[in-house]
Formats: C-alpha cells, sequence, structure tokens
C-alpha cells in the first residue's frame, strides 16, 4: 500500500490527502448525532486546539521550508516575506467577496461580512468555514506538489506529517461548526451535512495546489509561504478572536499550546 501511494502522481496523493481530511472533518460533525449540544468550554478549547495546529504547521512545514530552499543566501528570505503576505491578501479579498458570518458570537453581535447577501444564518457560517478550509486544502497540495522538484526539504513524510495534522484539527473543527447549527433548531441531518460540506474544498484546493507547484516549480518557496501566510490570517483573524470570546479565555489559550505542542512534535519528529 505504501509502495502505491508513493507510485502516485503528487496531484492524485494530495486529493487523497484532502479527502482523507475532509472525512475526519465529517468525522466531527458526526457528533450532532450523538450530543444535544456544545459546551461552551468545549468550543472554545476545540477552537484554541485548531489555531495551535495551524500556527505550528504554518511555520514548521511550510515557512521554514521556504526559507530552507535559499540554502543559506542571504536573500532566501525574499519569496517567504512575499508568499507569506500574498496569501494573507489572497483570503483578506477572498474576506471582501464572499458572504460569511463568524461563529461563537452572540446572535445580537453577528455581524455579516463580504458582499451582501440573503443567505440563510447557517449557510452564512458553514461560508466562513470554507473560506478558513481553503489554505489548508492549499497548504497540502503545496506540501505534495513540492516532493517531486527533487528538493531535500519537500519530503512525503513531511507532507504526511502536514496533512495529519490538519486532519487532526479538522475533527473538533466540524463539531465546532455542526453543534452551533443543531442547537440553533436545525435537524441532526442538516447540521450534519453543513459541517462535512465546510470541508469539501479542501481536497479540490490541494490537488490545484498541487498541480501548480509541479508545473511551475520555481514557484515551491513563494506556493509553501503563501499557503502560510493564508492559514495565518485565518488563525489571527478567526480562530483566535473566536476562541477568546467568552469566559474561557485560559483554557482556549492552553489549548492553542497544546495543539502548538502536538502539530510540533509531529512535524519535528516525523517530518
Amino acid at each position: 500500500m505504501q509502495e502505491l501511494f508513493q507510485s502516485l502522481p503528487p496531484y492524485i496523493q494530495a486529493l487523497f490527502a484532502g479527502i482523507v481530511t475532509w472525512l475526519l472533518t465529517a468525522l466531527g460533525a458526526a457528533f450532532v448525532f450523538f450530543f444535544k449540544n456544545i459546551n461552551d468550554k468545549v468550543l472554545s478549547s476545540m477552537q484554541g486546539f485548531a489555531a495551535g495546529i495551524m500556527i505550528a504547521a504554518s511555520f514548521w512545514s511550510l515557512l521554514q521550508p521556504a526559507i530552507d530552499f535559499g540554502n543559506g543566501s542571504p536573500f532566501s528570505f525574499v519569496p517567504a516575506a512575499i508568499g507569506f503576505l500574498l496569501g494573507g491578501l489572497f483570503i483578506r479579498s477572498l474576506d471582501l467577496v464572499i458572504p460569511h458570518m463568524h461563529r461563537n458570537t452572540n446572535d445580537k453581535s453577528q455581524v455579516k461580512e463580504g458582499m451582501k447577501s440573503s443567505l440563510d444564518k447557517n449557510i452564512l457560517l458553514v461560508l466562513a468555514i470554507t473560506l478558513h478550509n481553503i489554505p489548508e486544502g492549499l497548504s497540502i497540495g503545496v506540501a505534495f506538489g513540492g516532493v517531486v522538484t527533487g528538493n531535500s526539504h519537500a519530503t512525503l513524510l513531511g507532507a504526511l506529517t502536514l496533512a495529519i495534522g490538519i486532519g487532526i484539527q479538522n475533527i473538533p473543527e466540524g463539531a465546532a461548526l455542526s453543534m452551533p447549527i443543531r442547537a440553533s433548531g436545525a435537524s441532526k441531518m442538516r447540521a450534519f451535512n453543513y459541517g462535512q460540506a465546510s470541508a469539501i474544498v479542501e481536497p479540490i484546493f490541494a490537488t490545484i495546489g498541487a498541480l501548480a507547484v509541479v508545473f511551475i516549480t520555481p514557484m515551491l518557496p513563494y506556493a509553501l509561504a503563501f499557503a502560510a501566510g493564508a492559514m495565518i490570517f485565518v488563525v489571527v483573524e478567526e480562530l483566535i478572536p473566536d476562541s477568546q470570546n467568552g469566559n474561557n479565555t485560559d483554557l482556549a489559550t492552553m489549548s492553542l499550546m497544546i495543539g502548538f505542542t502536538i502539530m510540533m512534535i509531529l512535524d519535528v519528529a516525523l517530518g
């Protein structure tokens, strides 16, 4: 099985990895069939944990390899800096265009973002998480696409480690979306479908990211940093504020540190 996977084109590897992370989101969303609601403390810790995973993955799996591609050149930071900022600008641009609404806020304080829309609140919540999943898919694709460039800083094990880390944080993420939707009055099946649908962009953008790097090899360090910048933008703009929006700030912060530590261990030990 391992040899068969290694023999596949990188964009197919990335597609499979993206499908797995999507299925893990669905696993988290399936919690809605077993629990009536989600405790605020659990929700805050889930969001903090996901933020920690993404911060660690952004540095060890994406940004550091982007810098290392310079092989010690005094200007090795240039592709990383450019790509990182462009990644943030990319998500900000989508933020301005795609209608969405961030979760974990009181109804009175919920603010719709993006273009004006009459979409249902639950759809807007799903779109917010879908935005957040785009850079995750891209990062997986870029990591797998980089393996075929022949650079020692891009390895299959490193790409798999990144996919594992993102998959781990997708489980609580799926639950953190489906459970509040269920609590708002939606049926269990509808809440589940909303939760799992938010991650369907991951295999799509994983494939796109891998294809882009395979066909334009010199863009790899820019692409790695781009994915990192996009992920950090999501963490700072959404996950951390949402996790701290309540009376569980210390719990959310410790959960972030635990998530960061787990991803760091995975990346350093396996990648």
